[in-house]
């Protein structure tokens, strides 16, 4: 949620949520109903600094005016009572309100929507078209059955088979050892969440349409790790000495991919059921711009390391999600396409999450609200086929980059038996 204060008192905040695509009426509504909160709290808390002095006043009263000052306090009270009904109800609509607005975007993010990015650096040299796309190999292969999958569970679903299973788990095993090597803590959470945690990590209302939901059980599936992650110190107060707090988690993710009809419909790029390695840093306010430089160098460091051809852009403001303050993107040259595709990113997310999960840090001077970033150390599938199509051989088969090898004991990803 977005921080009231700076909200209401600082131009260049509301610009910078401005700048996210937040309309002028939300803007307002916000504006509006923060007044009204205020105004109310105003009234009630002197409301209450009334009925408290009546109350006391009763036992100092003469006899005679006993019952009158009784009178004057309940009528106190009856107020007070209808005064604390309406601030409920302008905090709730306040709360309602301040949900639809995302997060400010940091001054450094350009401006504009999707194609609006700024590179900021490009490793590898752009290579030719590929003997086969990724699809073409995979069911050359036998190591990717959409077919099946598409009878059983419909379109966007995909049976990994063989070699290609031990070079996923070759890659998870390969990201969390780096992960743990640097740190972070690793963590299998939950994939099923109640609504209030999707609200809580920033994803509600405005991702709704994107989530699988389980109605009679009250649960969804998330998209990333980074849910379970973010609730792991919901309402916790952090030592400031203790910071960064960093987690890597595993998962599989879900996604419906509402409004991409007819896009990437071939292999693995783009389908509802994936596995993610997800990076996660609960940061000092004070020093969480470094963090998410750091996030952002391990994901270069991976995709060196897999030996393929990348650029990092920053998201331009309209095109951030809800919660991001800032986001790189980590594109990954995919030949078949002649072009860069997204595989992974990483984002700062300020104060927006945690203020409403209510984590924060005790500093010298009492508690303030912390920051949260997050960065996909590898997002398997999109990462597999991006390996398919950069390192086939001329017989056929992939060639298992050499980071992976010790974790799949094999060289080469040959045919499905």
């Amino acid at each position: 949620m977005i921080d009231l204060r700076r909200f209401r008192e600082e131009a260049a905040y509301r610009a910078g949520v401005e700048r996210k695509g937040a309309s002028s009426e939300s803007i307002e509504a916000v504006l509006s109903a923060d007044a009204a909160a205020r105004s109310t709290r105003q009234a009630t808390e002197e409301l209450r600094a009334r009925s408290n002095s009546a109350s006391k006043d009763i036992g100092r009263a003469a006899p005679e005016e006993r019952q009158s000052r009784i009178d004057a306090a309940q009528g106190l009270k009856a107020e007070l009572q209808e005064s604390e009904a309406l601030l409920v109800a302008a905090d709730a609509a306040l709360s309602e309100a301040a949900l639809q607005l995302p997060n400010a975007a940091h001054a450094s993010v350009p401006d504009g929507g999707e194609d609006d990015f700024r590179v900021e650096v490009e490793v590898g040299a752009r290579v030719p078209a590929p003997a086969l796309t990724h699809a073409e190999i995979g069911e050359k292969l036998g190591i990717v059955d959409t077919e099946r999958a598409v009878n059983m569970s419909g379109s966007r679903f995909a049976y990994l088979m063989g070699d290609a299973v031990l070079l996923q788990f070759a890659l998870v095993q390969w990201a969390m050892a780096k992960l743990v090597r640097k740190g972070f803590v690793p963590c299998i959470p939950p994939v099923l969440v109640r609504e209030e945690m999707m609200v809580d990590a920033g994803f509600f209302p405005t991702d709704r349409h994107q989530v699988y939901e389980l109605e009679r059980d009250g649960l969804f599936l998330v998209g990333t790790a980074e849910v379970g992650l973010a609730g792991l110190h919901r309402g916790d107060r952090l030592d400031a000495e203790r910071l960064p707090r960093r987690y890597v988690g595993y998962s599989s993710c879900f996604r419906r991919e509402a409004g991409t009809y007819g896009k990437d419909t071939q292999g693995l790029f783009r389908v509802h059921q994936f596995d993610k390695v997800e990076m996660f840093t609960y940061a000092h306010p004070d020093r969480s711009w470094d963090e998410l430089e750091l996030l952002r160098s391990v994901e270069e460091e991976i995709f060196s390391e897999l030996e393929m051809p990348y650029r990092v852009i920053t998201v331009a403001a309209g095109d951030l999600g809800n919660a991001a303050a800032k986001k790189y993107d980590i594109e990954v040259w995919l030949p078949s396409e002649q072009r860069y595709r997204e595989v992974t990113s990483c984002s700062n997310y300020t104060d927006y999450s945690a203020r409403r999960m209510g984590t924060r840090v005790k500093n010298d001077n009492g508690n303030e609200i912390l920051h949260t970033l997050n960065g996909t150390a590898c997002a398997v599938g999109r990462t597999l086929l991006a390996i398919f199509e950069h390192h086939q051989l001329p017989d056929g088969t992939i060639s298992v980059p050499a980071v992976l090898r010790p974790f799949c004991g094999i060289e080469a990803v040959g045919p499905a038996r």
